[in-house]
């Protein structure tokens, strides 16, 4: 066993905690930037003891307390392990996790009293899973605050936390994440690290002006989902999350009406879900191993699937994802997802599809909503390497409800390829209503892009390499309009390049060996 690993599983007993993070020039700069910002609260001089044995719970939150009464202030947390249930945070109060701190998420006690704070009421909680639809019942928690930042090197760990089961309620002083933000603005998280998470490291739910930078979340399910935020700013992170979503962006129906999540963007951040949980964090990167039972290895970036206030204004920027879901963009409960651009993106070792993007009718929310719109996508300079699934990318929308104005430009596609003629033949479902999963659609008669009800759609410079030769064609149109593709390369030793069916104004060119074509209107044509 490696000496960094002895020191990752000291941590995680009764051991001062955090010793892996080193104080860099710039996080010195840093703590010595939020020291001078207001007067200093040490949490030992409340009466935290930060020995790994102490629930430190009241004596933090006296410091706190401390900190809102004299008009804000730094909130300080020395070396030690900190068992914590739930924190409060308060308007202009900063947390500063010092190197080698260590906030505990303390186990739930088994008599069925005390423990985290109990979930608040919420009348609108039937429209999303429990875990969305409250946030008093956290390790961190804040509610209607503004100018508040959490900041490192120091480490949270989940220790205690549950990770929730969709839409069960969890028992009285059960908590179930990291840290909990609703309707709040002007908050930074900077520089720290979660392990262990629970059912979210990072929720933040109606918080405007949002930053989130140089996290590290190695954890067992979501890593940050950002819901019904404005102007939100995620960057130089790493999350693996074997098990649900690294970066995940939603609208929710939480705070009792639609708000939208816009103008968001994420960049230099890196997403896998293919590393034993910890590994990441520890520096010993170890890889799940074949067959690893229970395992779903999902990470991703997502929009989704919780969408009923919307999505408008997002770019996601400089990004690598290893070993994990392609990228997600799905509209279902009657929003708009609109004004977004993807570019740069290496993606490696993808597990379904490279490219999901869906418009459905799922329609979780009050009753009467129309189905929304997903138009006005750009997706760019994207590598795909290595994929480990024959699907293909999926952009499609649902009869009489088409996916509007996307563009995909210098795209190399990797697939394994093998695909049959039988496979070929096959019609996916339209799954309307279900759950958008790209699994749920089977197996995928082409093996570069499935497109189905769109109105608008061009695809330029696109490269698709398959490992082995595929019966399928590269491309596979349906119920589309306005089409146009351009300098399009395949491998020659596979399928027809492009199927069509009941498709309009479908335009191709330099495009070898295939001569520039138009087509007004194609009821069946293979080329």
């Amino acid at each position: 066993m490696s000496t960094r690993r002895r020191d990752f599983l000291k941590f995680g007993g009764a051991g001062a905690a955090g010793s892996l993070l080193a104080v860099g020039t710039a996080r010195a700069d840093a703590a010595s930037h939020h020291a001078s910002a207001g007067p200093n609260f040490d949490v030992r001089a409340f009466g935290a003891r930060g020995d790994n044995q102490t629930v430190d719970t009241p004596a933090i939150n006296r410091a706190i307390d401390a900190a809102s009464a004299t008009g804000g202030g730094l909130v300080q947390f020395p070396a030690g392990s900190y068992q914590c249930f739930s924190i409060h945070l308060k308007s202009n109060v900063s947390l500063y996790f010092a190197p080698g701190a260590t906030i505990v998420a303390a186990e739930t006690p088994t008599s069925g009293s005390g423990g985290y704070d109990p979930p608040e009421s919420n009348q609108w909680d039937m429209y999303q899973d429990f875990g969305h639809s409250h946030w008093h019942n956290s390790l961190i928690w804040g509610e209607e605050i503004w100018n508040v930042s959490i900041c490192g090197p120091g480490r949270i760990w989940g220790k205690g936390l549950s990770r929730g089961t969709g839409n069960k309620q969890l028992p009285a002083g059960v908590g179930n994440k990291c840290i909990a933000l609703k309707n709040c603005h002007n908050i930074t998280l900077r520089d720290f690290s979660i392990f262990h998470g629970g059912h979210f490291g990072v929720l933040a739910t109606g918080v405007d002006n949002l930053t989130i930078d140089n996290l590290l979340i190695d954890t067992n399910r979501d890593g940050m989902d950002v819901d019904s935020c404005r102007n939100v700013r995620i960057s130089n992170c790493t999350v693996n999350s074997p098990w649900d979503d690294g970066f995940c962006l939603k609208s929710s129906y939480g705070l009792g009406y639609a708000r939208s999540t816009e103008n968001v963007t994420i960049t230099n951040c890196y997403v896998t879900g293919g590393y034993v949980e910890g590994t990441v964090l520890d520096g010993t990167w170890k890889k799940w191993p074949p067959g690893a039972q229970e395992v779903w290895r999902t990470g991703r970036f997502k929009f989704g699937t919780e969408s009923n206030g919307g999505f408008r204004n997002v770019t996601i920027s400089n990004c690598i994802a290893e070993d994990c879901s392609g990228i997600a963009l799905e509209t279902v409960d009657g929003a708009m997802l609109e004004d977004v651009t993807i570019s740069n993106i290496t993606m490696r070792g993808i597990l379904d599809v490279p490219f999901f993007l869906r418009l459905g009718r799922r329609m979780r929310g009050p009753a009467g909503v129309p189905v929304g719109h997903l138009r006005r996508v750009l997706i760019s300079n994207v590598v795909v390497s290595m994929a480990s699934t024959g699907q293909a990318a999926i952009v499609g929308g649902i009869p009489r409800h088409e996916i509007e104005d996307v563009r995909f430009s210098n795209i190399l596609l990797q697939v394994p390829g093998g695909g049959t003629k039988q496979q070929a033949a096959i019609n996916p479902p339209e799954d309307e209503t279900d759950y958008p999963e790209p699994n749920s659609f089977g197996s995928m008669p082409a093996y570069g892009f499935f497109i189905r009800h769109v109105n608008g759609i061009e695809l330029r410079d696109i490269e698709i390499q398959t490992l082995q030769p595929d019966a399928r064609p590269a491309f596979v149109l349906s119920d589309v309009s306005a089409a146009d593709f351009s300098r399009i390369k395949t491998p020659r030793h596979s399928g027809p390049t492009w199927s069509l069916a009941n498709v309009t104004d479908f335009s191709m060119g330099q495009s070898r060996p295939f001569p520039d074509s138009y087509f007004e209107s194609v009821r069946q044509k293979d080329l």
